[in-house]
């Protein structure tokens, strides 16, 4: 059955809005009590925001990543903690996307998913691993139509509040540690024992607590492509996009926060130039480079869909590699300089210019995936690929 739905990139920045207005409201006190977003996703499900990539044709808006990243930063201006849940959600969403259609179990919770606005947690991470989401202990076992899983994930994505989790593992007892594959299981079908406590320094609200994940589903609910594929040709650049995404908003709203204290100084001595206008023009052109290099590679992403070879290239993978370096090293630099031209006011809390919640969120950046893990993944790759060189890509 067709879903036809008209809809527009303004409608998306709308509904957008209405979430953003209520993840600010809330953001504090997320962050203050280290609690999920509740107000913020369910505002996302009541407008409908979490199926907006499904294909049209699956009852779903056929949203581009370029559109979602755009909501991540529009999310993220708000409250980082309810974008990273929306982005994270739009990252695996994006799994299904490029390599669930042919199949029907996958196509229906597409549908599923678009109809009843179901949340969608991440699982690939896992004791023993050191954080490579490229290697598995745990094995999943098929045994007649039906497969079972047992994994130690030291982090799941807001696992206790999701409707469903798609979970990394290795594809049969006997497979290599890189040999994966990517299993959909619906809240009914597992089980969760909370094994750490997400108590951190930022992005507290994602409440991405540890859990002993044992589940039961029919097997057709594994995705048909090894995990390999749909890493290098959608994760890995979505993850990436997206989380830039967030990070830009988070920067840009610590960017409006200072222009706002100097422009109020500004008006109490006016024909004197205030405190903090310099560093604010510096921070300016920083953010804009932020800006830039998102869009950039946005447009690499979505000019490389239509080519599974091009996805899978190396080529390709540095360039996402150096969009997520340089995004999550700039943002702190960017907050750090708002925090300057605040000074007192910003290092407080509980003021109009406050800037804690964004410097302690903006830390996260650089341990999503471990940025000395993904150089020296960059490394490796450049001692066998020629560095692009071109300006027009």
């Amino acid at each position: 059955m067709n879903f036809p739905v008209k809809i527009t990139e303004q409608s998306f920045t709308v509904r957008t809005a209405r979430v953003a207005e209520i993840a600010a409201k809330y953001a504090d006190a997320v962050d203050a009590e280290g609690r999920f977003p509740s107000e913020a996703v369910d505002t996302m499900k009541a407008e409908r925001l979490l199926g907006i990539q499904v294909p049209r044709h699956l009852g779903g808006e056929g949203a581009s990543t370029t559109e979602v990243a755009e909501l991540c930063s529009v999310l993220g201006q708000a409250c980082a903690a309810s974008a990273m849940v929306f982005a994270m959600h739009h990252i695996k969403l994006s799994s299904l996307v490029e390599h669930g259609t042919e199949s029907e179990w996958h196509a229906g919770f597409m549908r599923r998913i678009a109809a009843e606005q179901l949340l969608i947690a991440s699982a690939t991470t896992e004791g023993g691993i050191g954080g490579n989401l490229r290697n598995s202990i745990c094995a999943i076992e098929v045994g007649g139509d039906s497969c079972r899983l047992e994994k130690d994930a030291t982090v799941i994505s807001y696992g206790s509040h999701a409707d469903a989790i798609l979970i990394t593992s290795r594809s049969h007892p006997d497979a290599a540690p890189s040999d994966q594959v990517l299993t959909a299981f619906l809240k009914d079908q597992y089980t969760l024992e909370r094994t750490h406590i997400w108590n951190t320094l930022g992005m507290r609200g994602t409440c991405s607590d540890g859990f002993l994940f044992k589940g039961k589903a029919p097997a057709v609910q594994i995705l048909p492509k090894p995990f390999a594929e749909i890493a290098a040709q959608s994760m890995l650049a979505s993850s990436h996009l997206l989380w830039s995404g967030v990070w830009y908003g988070i920067a840009v709203d610590a960017v409006s926060r200072a222009q706002a204290f100097v422009r109020a100084a500004a008006r109490k001595s006016p024909g004197v130039p205030p405190p903090g206008a310099l560093r604010l023009a510096e921070v300016s052109t920083l953010l804009q480079m932020v800006k830039s290099n998102v869009v950039a590679g946005l447009k690499a992403y979505e000019d490389a869909k239509s080519d599974p070879d091009k996805l899978s290239s190396m080529g390709f993978a540095v360039a996402m590699n150096n969009v997520k370096i340089a995004s999550s090293e700039t943002i702190l630099e960017i907050v750090n300089h708002a925090m300057l031209i605040c000074g007192i006011v910003g290092y407080k809390n509980g003021t109009p210019f406050s800037l804690g919640r964004h410097l302690r969120d903006a830390h996260s950046a650089q341990l999503m995936i471990s940025n000395d893990r993904i150089l020296g993944n960059t490394s490796s790759m450049l001692l066998v690929h020629k560095q692009d060189t071109s300006l027009l890509g």
